[in-house]
């Protein structure tokens, strides 16, 4: 779209934003109608450690969506001269999982406990087994199942619990709804697309046994299915968003997914035999299944596409965040220095550097373990980077270290469903480890075993996904989301493909081997650094 015509399109009320809260950033895309995103704005935010709980407080929520929004106005004004009053769809995403909870009179009654805690060890296995079904720690079912273990006194005063997509979404059109994919992070989902009738009639005894009288349907979300009527932005729900009151309501909302879900709209993996690998602070890899696994798996987590198809999840709780960590500590010593480097110089600088170390790393080793990590059964992480004494470390080796090390935990789950023999006619990469051209990409696919492509929209992943679902609500016309996205979101989508390098793979494989032998050199750092 030309830029006059893009001018036309906003200014008409025409354009579908998506906004996704992420980890480290709230960032807003909106779209144009041939879905390339025309303007964005974002806001930077961190989570908070408090009394040993990761979270977040919710006026930070609202602010940081205020500030991504005014920004994404700005963009659109700046490049377009006009100005961002109508928007024909939105939707909202979040971080899935976690514990929001509210009374009758929406009053906060514990802090927003994040995907990130690895506090739930006790429910999670009894629910696990309860259920026969894997319920990992982070799951928002599984923050509900420790509180009622802990007997903590707000329970029983529970009236709404959701993520953290669903609050914003209640708080801006009234209705209590989550999408199928994200309802999926919450509690088990039949093959209805609704939550689990058996396993939620298990529960609900095993809380009124507890001594709680509410029905777990009566304090959930309902649930939606991509394309759904999940509301319009009520008056005050724009105000919320807009504090200026130039942004009208009305706007028709799209179900509130999870990153995952964001994730694989993004990347056009919503149909049997796809799959994508998002990487950021966190990283997962979603394979939509033809069938399913043979058992139960604590390492794999069973959710949704945003249309309720069965995903094999492989989620590990550390990727990019002590390659940011260690990206500080360079700028730091550039400036020390004298030299004026940017973070956005920095990290082309490491994955570029990354590519020309040693194939196994010299034998430098990292653990990227800022929080827990189920997958490798650590409760708490403690970032640290080893090396026997005649490894070669040089800036090159360290870099490939840690780009190696953001995906080592995700490459031992990832083994399981190989075992499955689970089929993988494709994989993509989105999130700002595939920023730098082809170098996360190549390290993945040879991690893996299996090519990687990555396209030109994967920098801006989950919220350029949402933006999609939103335009998907607008004028999806009764079409398949899997039709609808191939036929019209990706038709001729520019996309690089990489395969493995039996080199390269064969490097990740030293790495990888003593990286697991080297995981009870971690724990012992959790035992001993307290």
């Amino acid at each position: 779209m030309e830029n006059t015509r893009i001018a036309e399109y906003i200014a008409s009320g025409l354009a579908s934003a998506g906004i996704e809260l992420g980890s480290t950033r709230i960032k807003a895309v909106l779209i144009g109608d041939d879905f390339a995103p025309i303007a964005q704005g974002d806001h930077a935010w961190e989570n908070r450690l408090e009394n040993g709980v990761w979270t977040y407080h919710l006026e930070d929520v609202w602010a940081g969506i205020q500030d991504a929004f005014a920004n994404l106005k700005k963009d659109v004004e700046s490049r377009y001269g006009v100005q961002l009053t109508k928007l024909a769809g939105l939707g909202i995403s979040a971080m899935m999982h976690g514990y929001l909870v509210f009374d009758k009179d929406g009053k906060q009654l514990a802090e927003f406990r994040t995907w990130r805690n690895t506090m739930t060890g006790p429910a999670a296995e009894k629910l696990t087994a309860m259920f026969g079904f894997n319920i990992p720690q982070r799951w928002t079912i599984a923050h509900l199942g420790q509180a009622i273990l802990n007997k903590e006194g707000h329970v029983g005063d529970i009236d709404q619990l959701t993520t953290l997509a669903g609050y914003v979404h209640a708080k801006l059109t009234g209705c209590k709804v989550v999408g199928v994919g994200e309802a999926s992070g919450i509690f088990p989902i039949d093959d209805k697309g609704q939550y689990d009738a058996a396993m939620v009639e298990k529960f609900d005894a095993f809380a009124h046994e507890a001594g709680y009288g509410w029905k777990l349907t009566d304090i959930l979300p309902g649930v939606l299915s991509a394309g759904d009527d999940a509301g319009t932005l009520t008056a005050a729900g724009a105000l919320l968003l807009d504090p200026t009151g130039q942004l009208q309501p009305g706007t028709l909302m799209a179900p509130p997914e999870g990153d995952a879900g964001t994730g694989m709209v993004a990347t056009n993996s919503v149909a049997a035999r796809t799959g994508n690998v998002s990487a950021g602070t966190s990283v997962f890899a979603m394979i939509v299944m033809e069938k399913a696994l043979s058992k139960v798996y604590p390492e794999i987590d069973m959710v949704t596409t945003p249309t309720g198809r069965p995903v094999a999840m492989v989620h590990c709780n550390n990727c990019t965040s002590d390659i940011n960590a260690w990206a500080g500590m360079l700028q730091g010593f550039a400036q020390a220095m004298g030299m004026d480097a940017s973070l956005g110089d920095i990290f082309p600088a490491m994955f570029k550097a990354a590519a020309l170390g040693d194939k196994d790393c010299g034998g430098v080793i990292n653990y990227n373990y800022f929080s827990g990590e189920p997958v490798t059964g650590l409760d708490e992480g403690r970032p640290m980077l080893v090396r026997m004494p005649d490894a070669k470390l040089s800036f090159q080796n360290l870099c490939r270290s840690l780009v190696f090390g953001a995906v080592a935990s995700l490459k031992l789950g990832m083994d399981i469903l190989t075992g499955e023999k689970v089929a993988i006619d494709r994989l993509l990469g989105h999130g700002g480890f595939f920023k730098t051209p082809e170098v996360g990409q190549r390290i993945l696919s040879s991690a893996l075993g299996t090519p990687v492509s990555c396209m030109t929209t994967a920098g801006e992943g989950g919220p350029w996904g949402m933006a999609i679902l939103a335009a998907y609500r607008v004028n999806g016309s009764g079409m398949a989301l899997e039709d609808y996205l191939t036929e019209k979101v990706f038709a001729g989508a520019d996309c690089t493909t990489i395969a493995p390098d039996a080199e390269d793979a064969d490097g990740f494989a030293k790495y990888i081997a003593r990286y697991a032998e080297g995981l009870k050199a971690e724990q012992a750092a959790v035992d001993s650094l307290k």
